[in-house]
């Protein structure tokens, strides 16, 4: 999130695409709720009438995984009724930027296109930019028809309201009042928030939904503002901590990439492959010595590279939670840890997943109950007796029942206290992570191969006395601190790349940092001295309110909210503001402000050049000129599984979605008959996500007691079924049992004359817990998103029966 939830009061335009926060995020609806109060207004863009869009002024229906085609419209909508931020696309983006003439598109393929062994990629040099030695050509007058700007026009140019309507299923009357009511925040001071969650990513193009997003709230001027701004919001609790501190297959802590044999076998390698010239990234040296420092303390120095040759290596191969299922299937993986996660009902194509982990030899689940992973030998239609697998259950702890931190969607990091002790043998992650590694440790103490790492490895947080880790000492190896004497870093501008300073996770840095006029660190102020009084800038800032990454800053980008002459935007909610002669911040400014050598104020002519730090631009970008698998912007392509033709162009899906084989490649073909209906899975707020803790909550499932299916009363009449009836919903992988629940907030929609029913599936059940019922992720297709490999959960064919 570019934004804070304390920060929606001030938005004047909510665009929410591809999320319903009323059930799936209740304390962000009620910030969207301060904004709704004062007048502002707010678009709902959903297959489903949700609970969200019953607030909404404007409702979109649109079909399931037509979000590129309704933003692509959005943008020409913009361009061409000349209702964007000019200022702000001519001065903060790549708009200007030339692009290599051997560039081009055509029927859905980007240049560079080729074939390798069976395998599609991309050959992204006719992608970059012109350059003049280390200079970006541009053309200021964007009028060149080799410019980021022409070329993303033309490119949008054929997403009018008619075929967008044709493609989404949207009536244009809905559309038009849409996109005109949205670009009102195109004005300069006007705010639009862009909101989505997984209804976005949860695609075969997930990223591409999301750069879409980004390019309209680029185009209209919202990145950097106060009520702006771009702002996913985290479902699960902890998801962006976990993000955060490296639990992402392809990223260490602080989001560098993993090392790779191939690409980075040397520390000098690395370096030079990840380092940009420009930017923030710049100063990833810093980052990845003092890393390395935390984690191998005196044994890492400058002369043997920090113990860089001890780090694994990836072997340049996916390694995702699919890719990992598929290994697993193939016999490749012999032991699984299962960590607060359960796959059999969350996994896409979950009766496969859960199949799969019959070839593991161990399998150790933590988790507050026995939840279907960890019961999976004992799933319906199986016999235990078959099922090789040990598996070991070890009991965790639930929030409420330890110490420790959780960072939130608004990147506030916030301490948690131990309210009750756990029950019985239940223990805190913490304290089972401590307990593995060290008998881990102790068996390598009698040999083996490679020892150095796992022998070697900081590991200092007993605490005498104490049954478990003193996580201060690990609040404060990840906050950062000075090698000769332990002191307590305040910012990640203290790190260094020579090994005098150790950091666990550079964008945390300061988090545990004491200001010499408090007692405790930033997120462990007592709630009676930081709340009430401290927002002095009225804007929902609440700088003492626990601690925000990066730095405590609680806007990112936010030079972006002043146009080049350091003059706020919204003048009545000013940010960042130049007054003559110095710059007046109401938060931590995302740009230097003063000069390091002089001291003297940085003016703001100079600080237009770069306020998108983090790019190596220093502009944001409408075009990638590198990095991405599937194009450089964004383009419409069909589900995997869809009911028509891809009507934009002759490419019928993403050529760079990930497929499997074998078992995992069951396929429904397009347009097909045996399953004609579109189904989309779906959260309710009674059950969250698996329903490891909800389905064990008798209250909760008093509520929603049994899985169900959500149909139009139109298919309901067509198939001759009565709310409440037993109906079993198939797709080309499985077939479940449920109840049907016949309600019009979901309707048939007219897709190119012809119309498409939906199908609302809801997947927190399955076989354990109180309340038990058929597993929705059964149904779903094996297919994930090209760059990060996010399963495409939300459009695929389903067919429905009466039982």
């Amino acid at each position: 999130m570019t934004n804070s939830f304390t920060d929606y009061k001030n938005t004047d335009i909510f665009l929410i695409i591809g999320s319903n926060p009323a059930e799936a995020h209740p304390m962000a609806m009620r910030h969207i709720g301060k904004a709704l109060a004062k007048g502002a207004k707010m678009i709902v863009v959903d297959p489903r009438f949700t609970k969200t869009a019953a607030k909404a002024d404007i409702y979109v229906p649109l079909r399931p995984g037509t979000d590129i085609a309704f933003l692509y419209g959005l943008i020409n909508y913009a361009v061409e009724n000349d209702l964007y931020q000019h200022e702000y696309v001519h001065n903060y983006t790549n708009a200007s930027y030339l692009i290599s003439p051997d560039y081009n598109f055509a029927d859905g393929v980007f240049s560079g296109l080729e074939e390798k062994d069976g395998k599609l990629s991309y050959n992204t040099a006719s992608w970059a930019y012109q350059k003049d030695g280390d200079n970006i050509k541009k053309d200021p007058t964007l009028q060149d028809p080799r410019c980021v700007w022409q070329i993303m026009k033309k490119h949008v140019s054929r997403y009018d309201i008619k075929t967008v309507s044709k493609v989404t299923g949207t009536p244009e009357d809905i559309l038009q009042k849409a996109y005109a009511t949205y670009c009102e925040s195109g004005k300069p001071d006007v705010a639009g928030n862009l909101i989505y969650v997984l209804g976005i990513t949860q695609h075969s193009y997930g990223t591409q939904n999301t750069r879409a997003t980004t390019m309209v709230q680029l185009l209209l001027g919202n990145v950097g503002l106060p009520g702006g701004g771009l702002n996913p919001q985290r479902g699960q609790s902890n998801v962006q901590g976990a993000c955060d501190v490296g639990m992402l297959w392809n990223n260490i802590t602080g989001y560098l990439n993993v090392p790779d044999a191939t690409k980075h076998p040397t520390y000098k390698d690395y370096l030079a492959v990840e380092t940009p010239k420009t930017g923030y990234w710049s100063n990833k040296p810093k980052f990845l010595a003092s890393l390395l420092k935390a984690w191998y303390g005196e044994k890492a120095a400058k002369e043997n590279d920090f113990c860089y040759d001890w780090l694994p290596k990836s072997d340049g191969k996916d390694h995702s939670h699919m890719s990992s299922y598929v290994s697993l299937a193939e016999g490749h993986i012999k032991g699984v840890f299962c960590w607060a996660e359960n796959p059999s009902v969350a996994g896409p194509d979950a009766s496969h997943e859960a199949k799969a982990l019959e070839n593991a030899d161990w399998m150790v689940c933590v988790d507050l109950f026995e939840n279907e992973t960890a019961a999976f030998w004992k799933r319906p239609g199986v016999n235990p007796a078959d099922i090789k697998t040990e598996v070991f259950v070890l009991p965790g702890a639930l929030i409420y029942e330890s110490e420790g931190t959780r960072t939130n969607s608004s990147r506030h990091i916030q301490w948690r206290w131990k309210a009750v002790e756990p029950p019985g043998q239940a223990k805190s992650s913490l304290w089972i992570a401590d307990r593995i590694f060290k008998a881990v440790r102790q068996e390598y103490r009698s040999g083996g191969k490679f020892t150095d790492p796992i022998l070697n490895m900081v590991w200092n947080y007993d605490k005498p006395g104490q049954d478990g880790p003193d996580i201060e000492k690990i609040a404060i190896e990840m906050n950062g601190y000075n090698v000769a004497d332990g002191r307590v870093l305040g910012t990640f501008g203290d790190l260094k790349d020579d090994g005098s300073t150790a950091c666990g996770i550079w964008v945390y840095a300061g988090y545990y940092y004491v200001d010499p006029n408090e007692q405790d660190p930033l997120l462990k102020i007592p709630a009676t001295k930081r709340h009430g009084t401290e927002d002095k800038s009225g804007l929902g800032v609440y700088p003492k309110w626990t601690f925000a990454w990066p730095v405590n800053r609680r806007i990112v980008y936010n030079r972006c909210s002043a146009d080049p002459a350091g003059r706020p935007w919204k003048k009545d909610k000013p940010y960042m503001v130049w007054d003559g002669t110095k710059w007046i911040a109401n938060d931590v400014p995302d740009f230097g402000i003063t000069d390091a050598a002089t001291k003297a104020p940085v003016p703001p002519e100079k600080t237009a050049n770069a306020p998108f730090i983090m790019l190596p631009e220093g502009q944001a970008r409408f075009f990638v000129p590198a990095g991405l698998k599937e194009g450089p912007m964004p383009e419409h392509y069909e589900p995997v599984e869809s009911p028509v033709k891809n009507l934009i162009s002759k490419q019928q899906n993403n050529p760079m979605a990930k497929r499997w084989g074998g078992e995992f490649a069951k396929l429904a073909e397009t347009g097909s008959k045996e399953f004609p209906y579109v189904a989309t899975t779906v959260h309710y707020i009674e059950h969250y996500q698996t329903g490891v803790r909800t389905r064990n909550s008798p209250m909760l499932v008093e509520l929603m007691p049994e899985q169900f299916a959500t149909i139009s009363p139109t298919l309901a009449g067509n198939l001759g079924i009565k709310p409440g009836d037993e109906i079993i919903v198939s797709s080309a992988r499985a077939e479940i049992k449920m109840k049907a629940n016949v309600l019009p907030i979901v309707k048939p929609l007219i897709v190119n004359g012809s119309p498409i029913e939906i199908v609302s599936l809801p997947w927190s059940w399955g076989y354990m817990g109180l309340s038990k019922g058929s597993i929705g992720n059964d149904l779903t297709p094996f297919i994930g998103d090209a760059n990060v490999v996010v399963p495409e959960y939300k459009s695929f064919l389903v067919n429905i029966r009466k039982a």
